[in-house]
């Protein structure tokens, strides 16, 4: 049995579109390395685009805002956070399964700032009556957020005209839950509004979300309780927004992280899988790339006698097979 982690958007702050100038750099780097072989017709195109075009291209990492599914094939899923990446989620369910899903939708919410939130007043399903929606959150005002968010003047249909059966669920943050088949435990990160983080766990796997967290100096030590929630998980999905320079000055105390603190927790947890999310919105694809190179080179710096820890940048459309 095995458990995918997909992940339907990977922005922080705001959804970050591709830029017609970025385009058009990414397709003058492919003619560039192009032989006329490989450009002869359409299947030859195809397949060099598909082999990685001799490397000219950075990873294309997308621009939704956080939305991840962790989920068995053929079996129970669980959704984190109804960022921009929860509208391509849901066109995707409806176009596979139709406009009534045949089971609830479960979703974890880790807080309310408006790039984790923006994607639920386009998620269809929510409109379609038969549907049923449960929303988990450690939050007591959790209905409320979603209901203003669909008030005047911020949009024009109230909540209250939603036809699936919408439910709201508070769950206590350091417990170990059963949601759909899933065992999930909330962990508080450091985060201005109150943010969680979740351990989820199915069929011997541990995926840990952990996005919009800011690990100050002095919090990270072998008593940080941050490193217990994440000890030994597959796949740390970890906020790493800000350079180590940005989030100890500039930008201190504005809720997040970096790739350097987030290699030190990951090895200190003996995590398996370090992927970065929640990327800054002005940083293209080759700043992204980068950032997941220069946290290779650290992780071996790092590592020391422990076991080596895999470094990536999450993108949406992402898909991590565990198991």
């Amino acid at each position: 049995m095995s458990i995918d982690v997909k992940f339907w958007g990977t922005r922080g702050s705001i959804p970050r579109p591709q830029s017609r100038e970025q385009i058009e750099a990414q397709i003058e780097a492919v003619l560039n390395a192009a032989t006329p072989a490989d450009i002869a017709n359409r299947e030859s195109v195809r397949a060099f685009i598909a082999s990685g075009a001799n490397e000219s291209l950075p990873t294309i990492y997308g621009g939704n805002t956080a939305c991840v599914q962790v989920s068995e094939p053929s079996g129970p899923s669980l959704l984190i956070d109804f960022g921009s990446g929860a509208r391509e989620y849901a066109a995707e369910v409806m176009r596979t399964t139709g406009p009534v899903a045949a089971e609830p939708y479960h979703v974890l919410m880790s807080h309310f700032h408006w790039d984790h939130i923006m994607g639920f007043p386009f998620f269809m399903p929510a409109y379609i009556p038969g549907n049923v929606i449960h929303i988990y959150s450690c939050h007591d005002n959790v209905e409320e957020c979603f209901r203003r968010q669909h008030g005047a003047p911020s949009f024009p249909v109230p909540f209250d005209v939603l036809g699936a059966e919408i439910n709201f669920h508070i769950i206590e943050p350091d417990t170990d839950l059963e949601i759909n088949g899933y065992k999930v435990r909330a962990h508080e990160l450091n985060h201005a509004g109150r943010a969680f983080g979740f351990r989820v766990e199915r069929a011997g796997t541990v995926t840990v979300y952990a996005s919009d967290a800011e690990h100050k100096p002095e919090m990270i030590s072998d008593g940080y309780p941050y490193v217990d929630f994440i000890r030994g998980a597959d796949v740390l999905i970890f906020d790493a927004q800000y350079s180590l320079a940005e989030a100890t000055s500039v930008k201190e105390d504005w809720g997040h992280s970096s790739n350097v603190v987030g290699v030190e927790l990951a090895l200190m947890g003996d995590v398996r899988h370090l992927v970065f999310f929640h990327h800054e919105p002005l940083n293209n694809d080759e700043r992204l790339d980068q950032i997941v190179r220069e946290a290779r080179r650290i992780e071996e710096i790092m590592r020391r006698e422990r076991a080596p820890l895999e470094v990536s940048g999450a993108y949406d459309g992402l898909v991590l097979t565990l198991g």
